[in-house]
């Protein structure tokens, strides 16, 4: 063990480290998790480990919601570039094509990249209330993609009757503003919500190799709506809009290059009950169109996803509920070529799928809680696919839990992996088995201190084979399944204490390993520590400091030679004044120490940044 992991879990023991940025009482039986089942639970009686970020001041902390995601245990990200610049996510230490990401109940993964996978770059808590973060293989809740986990996300809801509503104002380096107006009303019967907020920045230079700084423009309109038509029937509907201009590199000589992009969601759904059965009834559907007109490669990425879906849920006693669903699915995606001789071939392709769950919840006493689902999925282009797993929570005394789960999950190849110009139709999903076991001790009002050890191991790999002419191409190199076994291991802990009734001290420390037939997976941090203080130095004056210390990254093959992937620290500072009752005034620093660092070979991640804001409700 190196002398880096001794130091960083005997700092995670004396200050009995935290969760970062989140909300989460520990075991809090009135908190309700929506993702850890098919349908909500309390917290307390959730096997599933889950992440819960609900703070009314998600916004005056971080610029994007990635920042924010990072400071949880067992979540990394990397990016190429600034704001905007593509930023995915990994939980322990999986990739993000294992990640499942939805937004007000919508899968929002892109059909048409490379892999399925949603692209948090543009993502700021303006259009964010809520976050949720699943972790292990919940493929038989959520299908393909959610190997390693789901992030959940959802937008501003009312939280009193009557009409209520809130204005966000930011500024701060590099020329960034940001704004954002909430509006809502909610009644006994029902809510409504509208969101919209606006992102522009200069930027920074994304690509290390030039100075010339690569901007963004972002609008995102979001709106909600519920109501109970009858004590028995409840109507709903959501939908949401972003288009997005994002500068960027086209190469390491020419600087040109502009992705503009436009992603429309919506979700209807409807709610009612027959005796102790609840019927949910829901269709969604989501499209991303990505222009990219100066690529001499590809110019245009078209994807789109129509999801219909039925939920059962029955009491069957006052310990059991039983849920069960269909789900029926269709993606399709499109390319248009560029102009260059070497431009990649225009390619689409579609796929529908067919999937129906069961899932068994019960209360085997009143400190023990155990849930079983099952999930079989019937995919047009490989068939058909079953995946399990069993969560169970035992509380042996009010300020202790134990959790566990086990479960198995697949991600099914990509269009682009199958269709693509170096897909291959024939390929086989991957398959994957994990499990965890964490133990929660709290300590009254004061804190809490939690571990989690976690394995999962990946099967049937699919990535670019080099030396494959699978795909009929007149020169080598298409996607194959690779032989061989991924596996990621390793154990969080976090804590938090607090110190006096104005001073609390929190933190997190996850140490992952994570490799393919021995060996690392690029872009993983095998240490990720992350410390931070707040106090509340009057009723109206509030700061607080963190630092996150990630060691040990193995770069990408393909970074270049000079990159700055690798070790790096990581301040932030942050100051809230309450101006009246009802506005805050606040200033955040990021980077304080100019940390020059990236996490991935050749893009610059933003030195030190300024930001002042006010945030005021009505």
């Amino acid at each position: 063990m190196t002398r880096f992991t001794i130091a960083a879990l005997m700092g995670t023991s004396a200050l009995t480290l935290v969760q970062a940025a989140t909300a989460q009482e520990a075991f809090d039986l009135d908190t309700i998790i929506v993702s850890g089942s098919l349908t909500p639970v309390e917290a307390g009686r959730s096997g599933a480990s889950v992440e819960v970020i609900e703070d009314e001041n998600l916004s005056r902390r971080d610029t994007t919601v990635i920042q924010r995601l990072t400071r949880l245990p067992g979540v990394s990200a990397t990016s190429n570039g600034g704001l905007g610049a593509l930023s995915t996510v990994q939980v322990r230490g999986l990739p993000a094509r294992y990640v499942s990401v939805r937004y007000n109940g919508i899968d929002v993964a892109d059909p048409s990249g490379t892999q399925n996978q949603f692209n948090f770059g543009g993502l700021t808590p303006l259009s964010v209330d809520r976050i949720e973060v699943l972790k292990g293989s919940q493929s038989a809740l959520y299908g393909s993609e959610a190997i390693a986990g789901l992030i959940d996300v959802t937008s501003y809801r009312p939280e009193k009757l009557g009409f209520s509503g809130e204005v966000l104002t930011e500024a701060g380096s590099n020329e960034t503003y940001q704004g954002a107006l909430n509006l809502g009303h909610k009644t006994e019967r029902g809510q409504l919500a509208f969101t919209y907020a606006h992102t522009e920045s200069d930027g920074i230079s994304n690509r290390s190799s030039d100075t010339e700084k690569d901007g963004f423009d972002q609008d995102m309109v979001v709106l909600y709506g519920d109501y109970a038509v009858s004590d028995s029937l409840k109507l709903g509907a959501t939908a949401f809009y972003r288009n997005g201009d994002t500068e960027y590199d086209l190469s390491r000589t020419d600087s040109a290059g502009l992705i503009s992009s436009e992603e429309i969601g919506a979700r209807v759904f409807a709610e009612f009950e027959t005796g102790p059965v609840t019927h949910t009834l829901s269709y969604a559907h989501y499209e991303i169109d990505r222009d990219d007109p100066q690529s001499p490669f590809t110019i245009a990425f078209d994807g789109e996803r129509k999801t219909l879906a039925y939920l059962l849920s029955a009491e069957l006693g006052a310990r059991t509920t039983l849920n069960g669903g269909v789900e029926y699915t269709e993606e399709s995606y499109a390319t248009a070529p560029g102009t260059s001789p070497f431009a990649s071939p225009a390619a689409r392709g579609s796929e529908d799928n067919t999937a129906v769950n069961v899932e068994l919840l019960h209360q085997v006493t009143p400190d023990f809680d155990i849930s079983a689902a099952l999930r079989h999925d019937d995919n047009s282009s490989f068939g058909g696919k079953t995946t399990g797993r069993i969560a169970a929570i035992w509380r042996p005394a009010d300020d202790l839990a134990i959790r566990a789960l086990i479960g198995t999950g697949y991600r099914a190849p990509s269009l682009y992996e199958r269709f693509g110009q170096y897909g291959v139709a024939t390929l086989r999903p991957e398959e994957s088995r994990s499990f965890e076991l964490g133990v929660e001790k709290t300590f009254g009002d004061l804190g809490f201190v939690e571990a989690t050890l976690f394995y999962t191991e990946i099967d049937d790999l699919i990535d670019f084979d080099g030396a494959s002419t699978a795909c009929g191409n007149p020169f080598p190199g298409c996607y194959n399944q690779i032989p061989g076994t991924t596996t990621a291991k390793g154990i969080e802990l976090a804590g938090e204490y607090g110190l006096t009734d104005t001073a609390t001290v929190y933190g997190n420390y996850t140490y992952t390993d994570a490799e393919t037939n021995g060996a690392r997976l690029t872009r993983t941090p095998k240490h990720d520590l992350v410390l931070g203080l707040r106090n509340d130095f009057t009723t109206r004056f509030s700061a607080e400091i963190d630092l996150r210390r990630v060691a040990d990254v193995e770069p990408s093959p393909f970074a270049p030679a000079g990159h700055k992937v690798g070790d790096y620290t990581l301040v932030g500072v942050g100051m809230t004044y309450e101006v009246t009752d009802r506005a805050q005034a606040y200033l955040r620093v990021e980077n304080l120490f100019n940390e020059d660092y990236e996490t991935a070979g050749g893009f610059n991640q933003p030195g030190r940044t300024a930001f002042v804001g006010l945030r005021a409700s009505f």
